[in-house]
Parts: structure tokens; C-alpha cells; sequence
């Protein structure tokens, strides 16, 4: 499997704080079956969260070194998850945020309670200017919960989706639940990753949540899904 969004790159955000921390979850992944990780720090413009991208290769590199020495098989790639903004396409320019392994794929972050108000304008625009748009876990957001037709409205623009394992097992609720379920149910997802944030993660219950997958889901559809769709972001 190959994961495209998590926030294990130490230091840099709310996820893993010390670069034990990511070698402990890293070990676990990769005992798991992952194969690829993203690593995808968020970036949130003026906020403590706004590392820049040269900073997190620094902090890549270091790990990447820490995971030969540890004899952990895993490789490792760079992105971020960014939180909407005006400017993206100038924080792209100036190298503050970085696309997804360094393709035109931007993981995208929405507002969890409110709305963005144009969100959709700043979509269609780097579609236009040639990025490929991957907006994080839809499942969660609650304008989506109470709308499902925005999710309609931003697939005709050409907006993907990637959402959370674990979400399948209520992990954020049962709004979420029933929104990635119909996600599911109706082939919107492109991208299933974790989102993971913290050792006290349970990777059993990620079993749970493929089984549940698969009421919705063939197996090979499965895969698409966690393995061969994101294995284009890196290959």
C-alpha cells in the first residue's frame, strides 16, 4: 500500500513530534504492508504550520537516513497538505508548499465547520494553470455532510478525493461515517490514505475499515484505491 496523506515528517506540524516518534509509526506502517509514504506536513499560511518546503526536505533527509539505520523498507516522498488560500499558486512559485512528490497534484485542506467562500474560483484557477486538485478527506467537512451536491459541483470541475481509512469506522463521527460511505457507494474517492497523526494510532482498526470498504468496494477496487492511484503520484 502506499499512503499519500499523514502528517509524520517530526516537528513540523500537529502530527509526529520528535523523529522517534516518526521511526516508531514508520516501523509499524511498514509491518502493516506499506510500501511508499507521502509525507504531507501541514502548511497553513501565517500560522505556526508553515514550514517551508526547503526545511522539510531537510527534515526528509534526516529521516530517510534514520530509516537505513534502522533497517525499516520504506520509501519515503515529500508534499504538504495545504489549507486553502488565495495565493497558492505564488506559495508554489516561491517554494513555500510543495505538490505532491513534486508533481502537479495539490492536497488540498477545507475548512472542517464553516465555508471557504471561494473555494470553487480558486479550484477552477489551478485546474486552469495546470494542477491537478486532491482535496483532503471530503467526509469531514460539515458543509459537505449537510450537501452532498458540492461534491457533484466539484467533480465537474475536476476536483479528486481523498479520504480517511478510518473514517469508515466513525473515527470523526457519524456524519463523517455516512458521508464516506456514500462517497464509496457512489465511486468518488480516488485516494484512500490515513491521515495519521500520532503513535496512538490502532492499525487493527484499519482491517476493520477494509472489510467495510469492501460492502461498497471490490477488491480491486480496493487496490486502486490505496495502492495503484497513488502509486501514479510517485511513479
Amino acid at each position: 500500500m502506499i499512503d499519500i496523506h499523514n502528517h509524520l515528517l517530526f516537528g513540523i506540524d500537529d502530527g509526529a513530534k520528535t523523529i522517534d516518534e516518526s521511526i516508531d509509526i514508520l516501523r509499524d506502517m511498514a509491518k502493516f504492508g506499506y510500501k511508499s509514504i507521502i509525507l504531507t506536513p501541514h502548511y497553513i499560511k501565517d500560522s505556526n504550520y508553515s514550514s517551508s518546503a526547503s526545511e522539510n526536505y531537510k527534515r526528509l533527509k534526516i529521516l530517510k537516513e534514520a530509516l537505513k539505520e534502522n533497517n525499516i523498507d520504506l520509501n519515503l516522498y515529500l508534499g504538504n497538505e495545504i489549507y486553502i488560500d488565495d495565493d497558492i499558486i505564488n506559495l508554489l512559485l516561491k517554494k513555500e508548499i510543495y505538490p505532491l512528490n513534486g508533481t502537479n497534484f495539490l492536497l488540498i485542506e477545507l475548512p472542517i465547520s464553516g465555508e471557504y467562500e471561494n473555494y470553487e474560483e480558486i479550484f477552477s484557477y489551478l485546474i486552469s494553470n495546470g494542477c491537478n486538485v486532491i482535496l483532503a478527506h471530503p467526509e469531514r467537512y460539515i458543509a459537505f455532510q449537510k450537501d452532498f451536491n458540492k461534491i457533484y459541483e466539484l467533480e465537474k470541475l475536476g476536483v479528486y478525493f481523498q479520504s480517511n481509512i478510518d473514517s469508515l469506522i466513525g473515527r470523526y463521527g457519524a456524519d463523517a461515517e455516512a458521508t464516506i460511505r456514500r462517497l464509496l457507494k457512489e465511486k468518488k474517492i480516488s485516494f484512500l490514505a490515513t491521515d495519521i497523526h500520532h503513535k496512538k494510532h490502532d492499525y487493527n482498526v484499519w482491517k476493520t475499515a477494509h472489510e467495510i470498504a469492501l460492502k461498497y468496494v471490490s477488491e480491486k477496487e480496493f487496490d486502486i484505491l490505496t495502492n495503484i492511484n497513488p502509486s501514479k503520484l510517485i511513479n
